[in-house]
């Protein structure tokens, strides 16, 4: 092949270091212009996510922090952070905090973002409201119509989670 030499390499690795440097510049540009963006560029950084994620799993979080949390930030969750704090809501604070108003701004954002969710996310949502006993017709509708279109990417565990959402909301 003309574009590779006798170690295999392509020719272009072996060109001056500005023609290299060059084409490094141009393969980061084309990849900014794939790279798909973050709802309407409104989620938190990456290092934000992570922070916020270990503040929501944290031992020494509540419902009420994770709540505080999101009503402050939710807008700049990423899908897992979302589908985590409505699982921990759920899990730590179950009936007590069935009618608190914040868990209706949570259930809009879930709404709003079953699509990029994964399988254990949806789950997980699905869970986390019905353990807390907060009936939100349409999260239903739109978790029972994204499960079924995505019904091979769930596990035993997030099928049984979600049927046993659906049968206890």
């Amino acid at each position: 092949d003309d574009d590779d030499d006798r170690r295999g390499l392509p020719r272009r690795w072996e060109r001056s270091g500005r023609d290299h440097r060059r084409d490094r510049r141009d393969d980061r540009s084309r990849s900014r212009e794939r790279r798909p963006r973050r709802d309407e560029g409104r989620e938190a950084p990456l290092h934000q996510q992570i922070a916020w994620g270990k503040q929501i799993t944290a031992r020494t979080a509540t419902t009420e922090s994770n709540l505080t949390l999101f009503a402050r930030e939710g807008h700049r969750f990423e899908a897992r952070n979302l589908a985590t704090t409505a699982h921990r809501v759920g899990k730590f604070g179950g009936l007590r905090f069935r009618s608190d108003r914040r868990l209706h701004p949570l259930a809009e954002a879930c709404r709003r973002r079953i699509r990029e969710f994964e399988s254990r996310h949806i789950a997980n949502v699905a869970w986390g409201f019905a353990k807390t006993e907060f009936v939100d017709r349409r999260l239903f509708e739109v978790i029972a119509s994204e499960a079924r279109g995505r019904i091979g990417e769930f596990n035993s565990q997030d099928m049984a989670n979600t049927v046993w959402a659906f049968a206890t909301a």
